[in-house]
């Protein structure tokens, strides 16, 4: 698909699925995407960064869309949030390129009572963030990063904005084994997953783009190369659920 098409595709699929993401979330995976995040920020073990530190590592959740990861961040950092670091930074970033997704991840921190002085939503563009150079501690993406139109331009974006030693996390679907449940897995994905946008959110064409940039995205180790290629030392992948998701790991 051309550059300019994705880009627009993947802008009009979640402005549309805006309002149900998290529901459909459920839905699709059963419950298993609260576990599977409840892990990944679990292993980012913020509040030792915190304690070695002094003060609340500044994070960043690209393409965070309404927050699900980083209240989970929040939560996990608890007691030192806030105050703000002293050059006024706001610990907790998201960052998405639809506006759409970013007010339902506004409401939702109202609705939880999160201080913005804690935890800001702000549009950005994974392959042209808005920050300056070396500005976060630790940089997250979840379920994010096959909606890039270029992914290797993104990595290295994201590489850009860590500070020296900084952590990148990415979660995302994958390649699932053994054979035959991958191909349990497809089934479910083409035809079961489309059907359930069809009648929760009345809009099958969204869910059968999400389940083909699932199907078209690269595999463990192809990924796990390119986070490399990107400047990322250590770089390492570790699968969850047969890897149906995996979890991509590198430091700068």
């Amino acid at each position: 698909m051309p550059t300019e098409e994705k880009a627009g595709l993947v802008k009009g699929v979640f402005s549309s699925v805006a309002n149900n993401y998290d529901v459909m979330n459920d839905l699709m995976s059963g419950g298993m995407h609260r576990l599977w995040k409840d892990d990944f920020v679990n292993r980012l073990n913020l509040p030792s960064i915190a304690r070695a530190t002094g003060r609340a590592p500044r994070c960043l959740d690209v393409a965070g869309g309404t927050g699900d990861v980083a209240f989970r961040m929040a939560e996990s950092l608890g007691a030192w949030l806030p105050p703000l670091e002293e050059d006024g930074a706001v610990p907790l970033t998201v960052s998405d390129p639809n506006e759409e997704m970013l007010e339902v991840g506004r409401e939702r921190q109202k609705e939880r009572g999160i201080s913005t002085t804690c935890l800001q939503f702000e549009v950005g563009d994974a392959q042209k963030l808005p920050y300056d150079d070396e500005s976060f501690d630790v940089l997250t993406i979840s379920f994010g990063l096959r909606n890039v139109t270029d992914i290797d331009a993104g990595l290295r974006e994201m590489r850009r904005v860590l500070k020296r030693g900084g952590r990148f996390e990415c979660l995302e679907f994958s390649k699932v084994e053994p054979a035959p449940l991958r191909a349990l897995y497809d089934t479910y994905s083409k035809h079961v997953i489309p059907e359930i946008g069809h009648r929760v959110a009345d809009d099958r064409a969204s869910y059968d783009y999400l389940v083909e940039s699932i199907r078209k995205h690269p595999s463990q180790l192809e990924l796990l190369s390119r986070v490399a290629l990107a400047g990322f030392k250590s770089a390492s992948v570790r699968d969850m659920t047969f890897g149906v998701v995996a979890v991509h790991s590198g430091y700068k």
